[in-house]
């Protein structure tokens, strides 16, 4: 005879409106691993399916930022690289931001994204920033690959450039920038299900928030040229992450150890603040998208 279930039953999977204000979901977003993955390739696949260039748009963006800040910042403005040619200096500061900014980019508007997939099945939400954090990984490795391309090249040529002991621990920046998106990716995330202006504020606030995050000159030239602005520098994290990757790929500027332990408290509280947002949000982010 067919067993019918009973009260008595152990039930494999319970899903209720209601869950715990935060939660990491470690083993579960292992357990949809392979939807994970799905979701990367989807991400990978559609951006520029529809293209003319299709991946070369990876290339051709940091090119061009690159050649545009050469030409403003160093040529016409005259800011100093030292022994460092200007077109590497501005490549390296951007191949990096650029993860960052492709990360808080793809991650701010997942619940509106995603509101179709999210409103018939159920799975961990927290995949679908993650997708974006690991799918864009692939995009900082091409334009990573560009660097290197331009490191060797103007190494033969006798530019004084070369890695330093610190070079190893690069990975471990990229991974800091990627959590501190998906971080404030969340956040705003949660507050686009209510509030839409923010949608329109993200492309403003990246080109302003890269002004002030060194990108495209040392640290130190905003404290000497600009003392009364400084701070603004100073007291952003991301600064400290572009300073310190320039030194580590090109052994040029600083690396200040307390900026460092600054900017990964910074990381983890965002990371922790947009966590706890994210849940908060997925309970009852359908009535509002």
């Amino acid at each position: 005879m067919p067993h019918s279930p009973s009260d008595n039953d152990p039930w494999l999977f319970e899903i209720t409106p209601k869950n715990k204000f935060f939660s990491l979901n470690l083993q579960e977003v292992w357990q949809y691993r392979d939807l994970l993955m799905l979701f990367v390739k989807r991400d990978v696949v559609t951006v520029y399916k529809q293209t003319v260039l299709g991946p070369l748009w990876y290339l051709i963006q940091p090119l061009f930022t690159s050649i545009t800040f050469t030409i403003i910042f160093n040529n016409v403005a005259g800011i100093d690289t030292g022994s460092v040619p200007p077109f590497l200096f501005n490549l390296a500061g951007i191949t990096v931001w650029n993860y960052f900014t492709a990360c808080l980019s793809g991650t701010s508007d997942t619940f509106r994204a995603n509101a179709g997939i999210f409103g018939k099945v159920y799975f961990p939400r927290i995949i679908t920033p993650l997708s974006v954090v690991i799918s864009n990984l692939l995009k900082f490795g091409i334009q990573f690959f560009i660097f290197i391309a331009f490191y060797i090249f103007y190494y033969f040529k006798g530019a004084a450039i070369g890695f330093n002991s610190l070079t190893v621990f690069f990975p471990l920046l990229i991974v800091m920038m990627g959590i501190l998106g998906l971080g404030l990716g969340m956040m705003i995330s949660s507050m686009v299900t209510k509030y839409r202006d923010f949608s329109y504020l993200i492309g403003f606030g990246v080109q302003l928030l890269m002004y002030l995050s060194a990108v495209m000159y040392p640290m130190e030239l905003i404290k000497e040229k600009l003392p009364s602005y400084g701070w603004l520098v100073q007291y952003n994290p991301l600064a400290y992450i572009i300073e310190t990757a320039r030194y580590m790929l090109l052994n040029v500027g600083e690396v200040s150890l307390l900026g460092l332990l600054y900017t990964l408290i910074i990381t983890l509280v965002v990371f922790f603040a947009g966590l706890l947002l994210f849940n908060r949000t997925e309970k009852s982010f359908i009535d509002t998208v």
